[in-house]
């Protein structure tokens, strides 16, 4: 029997709990891809509050798209979990949660829509323009989430940026460090660190050591140069 990618856990008088692991998928291949419509069947024997761990690199945004509504509409109180990783798409599903709590181990990912297309330049600026409305429609669950600009969430996109928990609270992705110490008093050297990893700042800071600037040509300065015709028309 085919593992599959949930798994309820129903304990009398506590809210449900759904496992969510692996790759998100508008259809099942190999039996443990998150899929909307396996995702929709659990959901509705869900009565009360539910807590969603998810640990997953993303996938299929369209397919996120659908289990983010899904939570969002679900009538009572959704905590997400993120115990692993909450990359890509995953990060989408992650912004449905009523509480989006990390742990200190976990972290979080998000970046620009990607997609693969054959055919002219006609057919490659459809594929830029299509990219360009599914970021937007991404950007429509971080902007709620956070509260952040849609610009400052473009950048965070562009560059890949990566969290972990301490940073996505200051951010807004996350609302609480999980197994943190509640205590408002704790001492800000013992709390965990705000990290953030961007790809582009690392592509660009190894471009800028790999191709230092060209040193300036010497020459006589413009306002200069300005100066000397003025002087000569007169």
């Amino acid at each position: 029997m085919k593992q599959k990618f949930w798994n309820w856990v129903r304990n009398e008088g506590e809210p449900s709990v759904l496992v969510l692991n692996g790759q998100i998928s508008d259809e099942t291949w190999f039996g443990d891809e998150v899929t909307p419509g396996l995702f929709k069947q659990e959901l509705q024997q869900c009565q009360g509050d539910i807590s969603v761990w998810i640990n997953s690199p993303g996938g299929d945004c369209f397919a996120a798209a659908q289990i983010y509504n899904m939570l969002m509409d679900y009538p009572h109180n959704v905590t997400v979990k993120i115990d692993g990783l909450a990359a890509s798409a995953a990060s989408v599903i992650a912004m449905a949660g009523t509480e989006v709590q990390m742990s200190p181990v976990a972290m979080m990912m998000i970046h620009n829509p990607a997609t693969v297309a054959i055919g002219d330049t006609a057919e490659m600026q459809k594929a830029i323009s299509m990219l360009d409305e599914v970021k937007e429609s991404i950007m429509n669950a971080y902007e709620i989430k956070t509260g952040m600009s849609r610009s400052k969430i473009s950048h965070l996109m562009d560059a890949e940026s990566w969290f972990n928990a301490t940073k996505a609270v200051e951010l807004g992705f996350a609302d609480k460090v999980l197994f943190s110490d509640p205590d408002p008093e704790q001492k800000d050297e013992e709390a965990l660190p705000a990290m953030m990893f961007s790809r582009a700042a690392v592509t660009n800071s190894l471009l800028s050591k790999l191709m230092p600037p060209k040193p300036a040509v010497p020459g006589t300065p413009a306002d200069q140069l300005e100066k000397r015709l003025s002087v000569i028309a007169h």
